[in-house]
């Protein structure tokens, strides 16, 4: 039951993020994005991916390993159309 409870806190905390980078691609524009907080937020997640392999907690290592994605998407996004 843990396990389900950290999948579906993952798979939600992660899907949050899709919105956002759906908006930006689609505008082609990331002007109202905070660069410093998204900087940060990355490096937290790669912290969160570490942490997960680490203690080998897949709920942990898969979402942040596609929150990572989408989060360093936002950032190249808006230092490409920021």
């Amino acid at each position: 039951m843990i396990d389900v409870i950290g999948s579906v806190a993952a798979f939600l905390t992660t899907v949050a993020f899709v919105p956002q980078v759906v908006k930006i691609w689609r505008s082609r524009s990331a002007k109202d994005i905070s660069l410093p907080m998204y900087v940060v937020f990355t490096l937290g997640v790669a912290m969160w991916l570490v942490y997960g392999l680490l203690l080998g907690a897949m709920p942990i290592i898969i979402a942040n390993c596609v929150t990572l994605v989408l989060a360093m998407s936002v950032v190249v996004m808006k230092l490409r159309w920021g």
